[in-house]
């Protein structure tokens, strides 16, 4: 176990499925990051499972955090209601969540820990100076964060 203690050592678990991200949904889960910048931006993620989880699509939502909005994001239960109504209507599976970490690292805070579910992919991206940085995606597996692999 590394200093976060909720992160698996890469190898430590056994890898997950990889993940496939559709251009669309990377420009989406992007340009979201950059225009919210300096704020954390947040959104759900839908798509197919197989051999590899496929992100088709990326859905924006607004950031419920009134305080803290650059270190914190908060999903409403309203949100999370019209994201799984989403996904039966047009034959989706809600995958995960996205959102972005400000002049910070593309990897899950014990905030992001505490929030997790199982089954879930959050992908992360670090927005610097309004630029992406970087974009990782993570899965809690065992009460750890998994990297994910991501396809592209």
């Amino acid at each position: 176990m590394n200093a976060e203690n909720f992160i698996a050592e890469p190898g430590l678990v056994e890898s997950l499925r990889p993940v496939s991200i559709s251009q669309q949904a990377l420009h989406i889960i992007e340009q979201h990051g950059v225009e919210d910048y300096p704020y954390e931006c947040c959104g759900f993620l839908f798509g197919a499972e197989g051999n590899v989880r496929v992100i088709q699509e990326a859905k924006p939502v607004l950031n419920k955090v009134t305080e803290n909005r650059n270190r914190r994001f908060e999903i409403s239960p309203k949100d999370y209601l019209a994201a799984e109504l989403y996904a039966v209507k047009n034959d989706l599976t809600l995958l995960g969540v996205y959102h972005s970490h400000p002049d910070h690292p593309a990897v899950p805070s014990i905030h992001d820990f505490k929030q997790a579910v199982p089954f879930f992919s959050y992908i992360i991206i670090s927005v610097s100076d309004n630029h992406v940085q970087s974009l990782r995606s993570w899965q809690l597996s065992d009460g750890y964060f998994v990297e994910e692999k991501i396809n592209q």
